[in-house]
Parts: C-alpha cells; structure tokens; sequence
C-alpha cells in the first residue's frame, strides 16, 4: 500500500499508521515452525537444525538474499518420481507469509468488487484454505469492516463490507487494483525455484534425443547441447539462417523434468507481482497429483506448468527486463527472466533487437555469472530475485562482432549449427515427406540433389525440406493430382522459393 492510504483515519477512529505499525510488527514477529508442528507432514529445515541458543534474524520473508537458510520450505514432504515437488497448503497465516494488511487489501477489494461474497467464495478466489481466514474475517467484522449478509452452507456467512470496508477498499484500488489469489513471500518462491533449478537435472543422452527427436543432428551437436543443457546456465547457437537454431533452442527444454510448480503472483517488500502468465505458461493436468494428494492439500497459490519455454526475438526491449506497471490498474507484471525460472529464454534473432546488444549484455553480465538477478520496484527499493534459466542466444551473425570477450566468457558452450550433409538431407527430405502424406521416389530426391543443388552450387539447409514439400503439397492439391512428388511438382516448388534468395 502507498504512504496516503495507510494514514487516512479507519471507521473505529484508530489512525491508519496503526495499520502500518500492525504490518511492520506482523513482519518483525514472524518465526520459523517448530519442529513440534506436525512433524510428520513436515520436514525441519536447515535453520531449524540450527542450535537452539543460537539467535536467527528474524527478516521478511517478501525479501530474499541469495544463500539464505532462514526460509521455511513450502515443499514438506518427498518429492514424487522425476523429483517433482509439490507445494503444500500453509497452516497459518505466518506460515503462508502475508501480513494481516495484505490479506485485508485482498478481501475487501474482492468484495467491493463483488458486492457480497460467502467466505468459502472469498478463500477460493485468494486461494487460501477457508479453515486459514475464518477467524480472520470474523475480525475484520469486529473492525466494522463486514458485516454478516446472511447465513452461507456449511457453517458459513454472505459477507459484505460496510461503507468503512468500501472506503478502505477504494484506498487499496489506488494502490493497486490487484485482488486475484494471495501471494507467495519472494524467499518462499526462490526457494522453489532452488528446488527445481535447471542447474540440478543432468539430462542425460536420451533425455537429449527425446527432446530434439524431431529434429536430424550431428552426433557431435547432440553431444555438445547435452553438456549445455547439464550445465543450465548460457548457450550460443549460431549459424547460417535456415539450419534449426530456434527449432533447437525451442525444444531443449524438454530435456529437463518435465512439470514444475511457480506461484500465481509474489510479494515483494509490500508490492504484489504477477508471475504467472497463460500466454508464456501453458498449465499441466492434476489428475496425477490429486492420485496422490486431496486438493485441500495443494498450496492453490501455486499452479503446475509445463517448464517454460519463451522465445523472444527482434521485438525485446530493457523495459521487458523490468517490472511493468500497468499505469490502469497498478497491477505489477513479472519480467521475462523471472517468468523464465526453472525453464529456457530464448534471446532468438540475437543482435536485430530494438536495441543495442551491449545494453543487454550489460545488463545481464552479473547475473549469468551469479545466478541472481537485480530488479526495481516503484518504491526505488532495488531487490534480489532468482535468475535460474538455460539462456540461449540464437544469431546468425558472428558473435564476435556482437560481444565482447568478457560477456562470451559467461557464455560456456558456443555450438555452430552447420548445414546438413547430403545423408542428412535426405533422410530429412524422406521424412518429411511422409509427414506431409507426399510419397516420395528416392529417384526425384537425387534430381532435386543433382539439378537444384549441385548444379548451381546452392547450399543446403535444415529447413528445405519441409518448406520444398508444403510448396509441393499445394501444387498437388491445386492442379488436384496425386499427392505426389514429381520432377514438375519439385520444379514449380524451386522456382517459387529460391526465385528472390537464390
């Protein structure tokens, strides 16, 4: 919340500065569980081993410092096969890590929207167990900032906030409009993102050609993204235009565990940002977890996403390595290395974006080799966030003339993508023929060889094939003959495509 909205007088008379000191002291006053507290669905974690004498710093957990062991684990209990680790619901309000001014923003503002609102409604929409906030909304009436509507099923009311709870609402909507689910502490995120680092899942060889199998490589390619994916950390694809750099950076991903776990939004310091994305993540089923785990288990802040994967090319620019600030709703959007974690960026077309490479460069230089990145937030409060992707530059241009020898350093695997041999086209030329549903003589390939190819001394590439074959499909099924290919069909395909490349 900003300054103004917290110093406004409440419906009891009580000066809002109250509700800041109430906020600081719930900070201050938040401790690491016990191992007493249901010791058999969670595991102690490393400041609980610490000894009992010893002092731990008590800090908020919306900030976060690399290293830090002071951060309850969210994940209790052992991670299923494939090591994949599932966020279980909090228990209490500490160990969900929101303050009571948070949790009271994100209430009334749902209810002002909504006009009235049962509280199993309100715990579904902030996704929260409705066991966690029933006593907190029965103080938030005792405040005089609800009222009970009517009786609701199963041992519950219809709330509706009183003109205090609107006018306390309004003031949060100038902060920011933002009511979607509550949410998850930044230590508590990035110790999820340690928990499911790229860094940690060592794909092997087969794990490698199950991800690329689509694709016709070099043994010696194959090998050398093998190490790159072991690594998780920086990749350099280069190489002619056409040979499958971004069909490569695109699918490395697979290589990795498959399914990872990222908080719908996160608090940091006080701001709200939201992560999730439908348009970079795309959602994972749950019947397999909820085989294992009753939904009221699952921490409903957390969504299962296949791990991501996002391509961004000549259009990036800094302010998309930034927190945005929707200037309409002051809703907070994640930038794309944080949207990235655990997962692939592809920086595709490497050397034509909107700006300079050495902005980028300089910007990032820190955070490759430290694996921690530095964000701003519209308080000018600069923090620490996790930066734990594969980043994979694609150019067909010479690195060397786009970056220095410093940043190529940070870069460990450079892999030149060269143009497939003739074996290689062909094979890819036969499969993608049966693919298009084309049959294919191995007589007309050795012509487009011999007479497209050789004859005029044109390079191959990756992507002929598939481009050649769709053009070949449309002659077919324009001049509606058997969906075939011939010497004409091949003939009208090259003229059409390399009449302006050559």
């Amino acid at each position: 919340m900003s300054q103004s909205s917290t110093e406004t007088p409440t419906a009891n008379g009580s000066s809002g500065n109250d509700d800041l000191r109430s906020q600081v002291a719930a900070i201050l006053q938040e401790k690491e569980p016990t191992p007493s507290e249901d010791t058999a669905r969670q595991q102690p974690s490393a400041a609980m081993l610490k000894s009992a004498n010893e002092t731990i710093p008590q800090r908020s957990r919306s900030e976060w410092e690399p290293g830090s062991d002071a951060v309850p684990d969210m994940f209790r209990g052992k991670p299923l096969p494939g090591g994949e680790c599932v966020p279980l619901a909090p228990r209490t309000l500490e160990e969900a890590g929101l303050s009571e001014a948070e949790l009271e923003g994100l209430i009334l503002k749902y209810l002002l929207s909504k006009a009235r609102a049962t509280g199993r409604e309100i715990a579904d929409q902030i996704k929260l167990p409705f066991g966690l906030l029933e006593e907190f909304l029965y103080k938030l009436k005792e405040d005089r900032l609800v009222l009970f509507k009517a009786a609701g099923p199963l041992s519950d009311y219809v709330y509706e906030p009183t003109d205090a709870g609107c006018e306390k609402a309004l003031r949060f909507n100038k902060h920011s409009t933002y009511y979607g689910a509550a949410p998850v502490p930044l230590a508590d995120y990035a110790a999820g993102v340690a928990a499911q680092t790229v860094t940690e899942q060592s794909p092997r060889l087969d794990d490698l050609k199950n991800a690329l199998g689509e694709l016709v490589l070099k043994t010696d390619v194959l090998k050398q993204l093998g190490q790159a994916a072991n690594s998780g950390r920086g990749l350099f694809l280069s190489g002619a235009p056409g040979n499958g750099k971004t069909s490569i950076a695109e699918r490395i991903t697979r290589a990795f565990g498959r399914y990872v776990w990222i908080p719908r939004a996160i608090s940091m310091w006080g701001e709200i940002v939201r992560l999730f994305d439908p348009s970079s993540h795309h959602l994972a089923p749950m019947d397999p977890i909820h085989a294992q785990f009753e939904p009221a288990q699952i921490d409903a802040r957390w969504v299962r996403i296949e791990r991501p994967t996002i391509v961004v090319g000549g259009e990036l620019t800094m302010d998309n390595l930034e927190i945005k600030i929707i200037d309409s709703t002051g809703i907070a959007e994640a930038p794309l290395q944080l949207k990235s974690n655990c997962g692939t960026l592809v920086i595709d077309d490497f050397g034509r974006q909107r700006m300079q490479p050495d902005e980028l460069l300089n910007r990032w230089i820190v955070p490759l080799e430290k694996r921690f990145d530095y964000l701003n937030l519209t308080s000018g409060r600069k923090i620490q966030v996790p930066f734990d992707q594969l980043i994979v530059f694609s150019t067909n241009l010479e690195p060397r003339d786009l970056v220095d020898e410093a940043f190529l350093r940070r870069i460990p695997y450079k892999i030149i993508v060269e143009d497939p041999s003739e074996d290689q086209f062909r094979e890819l030329f036969q499969r993608m023929a049966s693919e298009t549903g084309l049959n294919c003589p191995p007589r007309i390939v050795d012509y487009l060889i011999d007479r497209h190819y050789r004859a005029p001394n044109r390079k191959m590439r990756f992507c002929h094939p598939r481009d050649l074959l769709y053009q070949v499909k449309n002659f077919c099924d324009f001049e509606e003959a058997t969906p075939e290919v011939t010497k004409e069909a091949i003939d009208s395909a090259v003229k059409n495509y390399f009449a302006l490349v050559g």
